[in-house]
Formats: C-alpha cells, sequence, structure tokens
C-alpha cells in the first residue's frame, strides 16, 4: 500500500513538471511581439487613364450674319420677317434713297458728255495725223495738242465710267439681299424707318447645323477623345441625349479663361434645337499614355505635400507624387514611382520614413 502511494506521488509531480515546462517553452507570435498589426498592399501596375466629365456648352449657329444697311434712306419694303425661310441672294429689304438715284442718273450723263469729248478729240487727233503725212501740211506742236487731248479726254472718259459704276453699286445697296439660305431670326427696322449704315435691319441664321462649343480647361486640352462623336443635353429635353461630332479646335488657350475651344457639328435638319441654348456635353477622354491609377486611401495629403507608401525590402518609405484625374476606379498619380513597386492600400500621415512593415498583397478591385 505504501509502495503504491510513492509511486502515485511520483507521477503526480512528474506530471506538474511537464506542464509547467511546456508552458514556458511556447514561443510568442513575431507579430505580437512586435506589437504590429499585417497591412494590406498592392503591386502598381499602368493601365489606361481614362475619364468621364462634364461641360457646360453653347450652341450656335453655323453661318450667322447681322444685315445692315450701306446707304442713308428710308425703308421702303421689308419682305420677311422672323421665322422666314430664305434662299442666298434673295432680296429681303428695298431702301428707297431719292438721292442716290439723282446721283446715279447725274453721272450716266456725265459719261455721256465725257464719251463725246473723247471722241472729237480722237476724230480730231485721227485726222491731224493724216494730214501731217503730207510735209509741211501740220505744225508738230498741233499735232502733239491734239494727241495730248485726245489723252486727256479719254482719260476723262473712263474716269467717269468707272465713278458711274460705283454709284451704279451705290444703288445696288439699296436692296438688301439674303447672303446664305437660312432663317430670319431678328428683324429691326419696318417699312418708313429712316436707316443708315448703322443700322441693323435683320438678322439672317444657319440652322440647319449648330455649332457645340465646349470651353475644355487646359488639364484636359493633350488628351484625346475616345470617339469623335460625344453626348450632350439640354435642360429643355430631359432625359433625352443629343449626339455632335468634333469638327475643329482652336488650337490655342485663352488667356481670360485658360480654356480650349472646341468645336463639335450637330446636324438640325428639323430645327428641333434652338441656336443659343445652353446644353452639358459629356467627353470620355483618355491620356495618350498608360498612367498609374491607386485607390483615394493609398494617398495622403498633408499640409507639405501629397505622398504614397512604398514597401522597399519590408521598410516603409514616403514617396511625393503629384495626383492627375480623379476617376471611378481611384486617382492618378505621378512621381518618383514605377510599374511594380509595392504600395500601401490604405497610407497614413501618421507611418514614418523606415517603419519595418509586416504586410500582405490584396488584388484591386
Amino acid at each position: 500500500m505504501m509502495q503504491s502511494f510513492k509511486i502515485i506521488s511520483v507521477l503526480l509531480i512528474s506530471a506538474l513538471t511537464s506542464c509547467t515546462s511546456k508552458k514556458h517553452s511556447t514561443p510568442e507570435n513575431s507579430n505580437a511581439a512586435s506589437g504590429q498589426d499585417t497591412i494590406t498592399a498592392f503591386v502598381l501596375k499602368t493601365s489606361k487613364v481614362q475619364k468621364i466629365v462634364e461641360f457646360p456648352a453653347e450652341l450656335l449657329p453655323y453661318l450667322n450674319a447681322s444685315l445692315f444697311a450701306k446707304v442713308q434712306g428710308f425703308v421702303k419694303v421689308m419682305k420677311v420677317d422672323i421665322g422666314d425661310k430664305v434662299t442666298a441672294g434673295q432680296t429681303l429689304a428695298i431702301i428707297e434713297a431719292p438721292e442716290v438715284n439723282a446721283r446715279i442718273q447725274e453721272q450716266e450723263n456725265n459719261v455721256q458728255s465725257a464719251r463725246s469729248k473723247y471722241l472729237t478729240s480722237l476724230d480730231n487727233w485721227q485726222r491731224t495725223a493724216k494730214a501731217a503725212q503730207t510735209p509741211n501740211t501740220v505744225a508738230p506742236v498741233d499735232l502733239e495738242q491734239s494727241y495730248n487731248k485726245m489723252l486727256a479726254d479719254s482719260a476723262a472718259y473712263l474716269s467717269a465710267k468707272n465713278l458711274t459704276q460705283s454709284y451704279r453699286q451705290m444703288g445696288n445697296y439699296l436692296a438688301i439681299k439674303a447672303p446664305f439660305s437660312g432663317v430670319v431670326t431678328a428683324r429691326k427696322a419696318d417699312p418708313g424707318d429712316l436707316v443708315d449704315a448703322k443700322t441693323l435691319m435683320l438678322t439672317v441664321q444657319d440652322i440647319n447645323r449648330l455649332r457645340l462649343r465646349v470651353q475644355v480647361p487646359t488639364e484636359y486640352v493633350a488628351t484625346k477623345l475616345t470617339s469623335d462623336k460625344i453626348a450632350f443635353r439640354l435642360d429643355a429635353y430631359p432625359g433625352k441625349d443629343f449626339s455632335a461630332k468634333l469638327t475643329r479646335k482652336t488650337g490655342a488657350i485663352d488667356p481670360a479663361t485658360r480654356t480650349e475651344l472646341w468645336e463639335f457639328d450637330y446636324v438640325n435638319n428639323d430645327h428641333a434645337l434652338r441656336a443659343g441654348d445652353f446644353a452639358f456635353a459629356e467627353l470620355n477622354v483618355h491620356r495618350a499614355d498608360s498612367g498609374f491609377i491607386v485607390p483615394f486611401s493609398a494617398v495622403v495629403t498633408n499640409q507639405e505635400n501629397k505622398f504614397v507608401i512604398k514597401i522597399s525590402n519590408d521598410v516603409l518609405q514616403r514617396v511625393n507624387v503629384r495626383q492627375g484625374f480623379s476617376t471611378d476606379a481611384g486617382v492618378e498619380i505621378f512621381g518618383d514611382i514605377h510599374e511594380g513597386d509595392i504600395l500601401l492600400v490604405k497610407a497614413t500621415d501618421e507611418i514614418v520614413n523606415g517603419t519595418k512593415a509586416v504586410w500582405k498583397l490584396s488584388a484591386l478591385k
């Protein structure tokens, strides 16, 4: 009995000693020992930098002409009104200016008089020249005088004809004609009104095509459209989109607005859209070259700069960057970064350069 008690005691002591020994020999986790959590990182890769932006735009007529009176007079006839369709060369209004017609008639009489003098002096010179062929018949001075008078009368005749032509041209100004086919959008004169060269009478616009003008900020002028056609909308047509085609750019920055004018053409044969209306143009643009898009959380902005956290040999390093486009996928960045770099998904201003990191890779969505 005593022997059995000793054996049991020895076994109990051995068991207790074994448990105590196992408890003290278990190694601690390195993360727990250092107090660090595993941080998430991603591999930096190049991608197409694309963004959809919306800018205010303006619809303008393809052609627009303000028609002024070219001579002073009274409006005799107004043949059109607002909304009327006109064709190129069509007479739209007639101005009555009696003094212009009187000048034309007077000048035509002057032309006839100058012509008669010229023909007379020409005939006289020809006769004198023929007579001078007989020796000692005509004095040389008389021949020269007749020739000079013929030249003078010829010049006077040509001058009178040119002056008459200018007066006739002025007479043509009495008729106001359409410079191109379009629609009359403004009428500022009525029959009986006194008009002169400063009087706006009519406005004609070609609205079969409209110009959609978009002022593009400088940060987007170097981008390219994914398609030469864009969508635009108007408040007058809620829920409906229209399409216009890129046709021209100014190629220069307006110093007043720091924008470049891009112009798109819209075919408006049904005249559904109105020139002068405001619109909103949606541009799907992309960079010419690939770039780096990172999550918004990967970029830290403080009072000094913007930076991302790069992992190099398990050491955290701040890398200053510049921010580009903000897209649905993230933000575009530029700086001393390269494809294949490891960056933190969630960077903070509290991270100090040189900090050792325990990290794992995560695939970006």
